[in-house]
């Protein structure tokens, strides 16, 4: 039964994920919640059929191969954790499983080729920059180009806005109420440098200094849900020693950057590195939560982006670090706006880090009814809190000849301040 998972055979990571199988009674109430169930109506991919599927691979009893497929088409999207009455972490299986499964499983050369491409110029700024300049010549080509890059240059903005180096340290407006460093991103720097520019001012606004520590790099979470271990624990040491002592708190402005580096323990576990990893991360928060524990210092004026906005969760915010509440209030507090929910919310969007490279069907079905439930709402702009989910969105958005903006929380929250809404 449970008990047959040898966890020393499967080194550090062995116990959380016997641990998160066990927990699981197996009741199906995460099938309501999963969206990769919600596409294909399939026991096999849902968490539940997924956890059995780990568990008899973890026995020996099923080889990985055969659950390749189903466990490939997991979002990671924890949707499955707030709706589950056991409390199970499938967090604590689903990235430790393929990292421990990922070595021995076959591929395809496309599939190794587009796993390596997004490893290799993703979290490296520089290089995602170089990509993306490549996919703009690849749409020359049209259907000439091979297959594998066909869904990146899909995804890939027309129009890439300019680099913007930001300043190390942004002094607080006023008397300062706290010291902040802020986590920059990789994939970010490139889609959409203003989040970064929008984040720094609001803090600064409201009385927080903000460091940008220099020698800092990627969270690590596009290696970590790949199953690529050694480089998520590089990336995970590297921001380890990056980030300075003497700050409040380190904050992060990515949902998926965010849930990443609060899962360091987890990555490090078993090293000489996962005490100091456990302590890192309890320093660790979204830039919305910050704010309204700080509290609003002046109140935003003069939003002109349009009456309605409306939310959308992202999963590794919502899901992952349990945050909905501080977004709606912060958004609440901008005179003027009028805050409008998603129909099926709980849904992702399909973005999921690279997940709409390596399962375009199902992102892209994801991705287009997430957009029709946004322009049902009416709203001139939909706000949300990580670039996946904003690039994601803004894709569908735009292939249904919408105009609703996508922009992130500190975004609005920053335009609201300057008295106008800035167009991207």
């Amino acid at each position: 039964m449970l008990h047959a998972i040898k966890t020393e055979q499967h080194g550090p990571l062995g116990q959380p994920m016997a641990d998160a199988v066990q927990a699981c009674v197996h009741c199906g109430f995460c099938l309501a919640a999963c969206p990769t169930y919600h596409e294909l109506g399939q026991e096999m991919d849902t968490p539940r059929g997924r956890i059995v599927m780990m568990k008899e691979v973890l026995e020996g009893t099923l080889s990985a191969t055969a659950a390749q497929v189903h466990i490939d088409r997991c979002l990671g999207c924890l949707a499955c954790e707030p709706a589950c009455p056991s409390g199970v972490r499938y967090r604590d299986l689903i990235s430790p499983y393929r990292a421990t499964v990922q070595a021995g499983l076959p591929q395809t050369r496309t599939a190794r080729l587009r796993r390596w491409l997004a490893a290799k110029t993703l979290p490296f700024p520089g290089r995602f920059r170089l990509a993306l300049r490549g996919a703009a010549i690849g749409r020359l080509f049209g259907p000439l180009v091979p297959g594998v890059f066909r869904a990146m240059i899909a995804l890939a903005p027309k129009h890439l806005p300019p680099a913007m180096k930001l300043p190390r340290v942004t002094a607080a407006k006023g008397a300062r109420r706290a010291r902040v460093a802020l986590l920059a991103g990789c994939a970010q720097q490139v889609l959409d440098p203003d989040i970064n520019a929008a984040t720094i001012d609001v803090l600064a606004r409201n009385g927080v200094e903000v460091v940008v520590p220099p020698s800092q790099g990627c969270c690590g979470g596009l290696a970590w849900h790949t199953g690529d271990l050694p480089s998520a624990r590089t990336f995970a040491r590297r921001n380890l020693e990056a980030f300075p002592d003497d700050v409040d708190a380190i904050v992060t402005n990515a949902a998926g950057c965010g849930s990443t580096m609060h899962e360091y323990p987890l990555v490090l576990k078993g090293t000489p590195d996962e005490a100091r990893a456990e302590v890192f991360c309890r320093r660790v928060i979204d830039v919305s939560v910050f704010l309204a524990r700080l509290g609003l210092r002046e109140t935003p004026v003069g939003w002109a982006g349009g009456r309605i906005v409306a939310y959308h969760d992202a999963c590794h915010l919502a899901n992952a670090q349990n945050v909905r509440v501080e977004p709606r209030e912060l958004l609440r507090a901008i005179p003027g706006i009028e805050l409008r929910e998603l129909p099926q919310a709980h849904l992702c969007c399909g973005s999921a880090g690279t997940y709409n490279l390596d399962q375009p069907g199902i992102a892209a079905s994801l991705g287009e009814e997430k957009a029709r439930a946004i322009i049902g709402t009416g709203a001139a702009v939909v706000a949300t809190g990580n670039i996946g989910c904003l690039t994601q969105i803004g894709v569908h958005l735009g292939r249904l000849g919408s105009t609703v903006r996508v922009q992130h929380t500190m975004q609005v929250l920053r335009d609201a301040y300057a008295g106008a809404a800035r167009r991207h």
